[in-house]
């Protein structure tokens, strides 16, 4: 089938938040059916693999009130107005764990929710890490804890690793980039 897009016939923004807003398209298909989309509209995002000299990976824990639980996550953000990815990549790496990094290198890019969400992830991996102080923002409690690359294959393995966005740049990492 032919890579065609849809038209759009009508468009209006449903909400409009700090984080994203939410837009509801009326379409009409390549095939020409006529269908209303709802639209999450996300400014998109950075997921960094800190990794030390000894091939550890550093992650970090924070609560997630959408779920209701804590979750061991690689460090990730969002893009601000403005902002590059690298730098983006490199706030959230202080912010969340204090450490910098000597380089940071642009290995994948993820779509999240293709269906209805319009946000991007750039993963990077950060080498040469240098720790610093963590600058948490103000809602944010944040612990972090240096993981073997095995260690982390074995969690996915046995499920208990469940951020999306974590498990498909460690395994990416170790398959194909280290």
């Amino acid at each position: 089938m032919p890579n065609r897009r849809a038209r759009v016939l009508h468009t209006k923004t449903l909400y409009e938040g700090k984080v994203f807003s939410v837009r509801q398209d009326r379409i009409c298909e390549p095939g020409g059916t006529v269908v209303t989309r709802d639209i999450v509209v996300h400014r998109g995002s950075v997921v960094v693999l800190p990794i030390f000299p000894d091939g550890g990976i550093l992650l970090v824990r924070q609560y997630r009130h959408a779920l209701g639980a804590s979750l061991w996550e690689l460090v990730a953000g969002r893009l601000e107005a403005g902002e590059s990815r690298p730098a983006a990549a490199r706030r959230e790496l202080i912010e969340e764990t204090g450490y910098t990094a000597r380089q940071m290198k642009q290995i994948l890019e993820l779509f999240p929710s293709p269906g209805f969400v319009t946000e991007r992830m750039w993963v990077f991996v950060a080498t040469g890490l240098r720790r610093g102080r963590a600058r948490p923002e103000d809602d944010e409690r944040i612990s972090a804890r240096k993981f073997s690359l095995a260690a982390l294959e074995k969690m996915i393995r046995r499920g208990s690793l469940h951020d999306a966005k974590s498990v498909g740049a460690i395994l990416f990492y170790s398959r194909f980039w280290k």
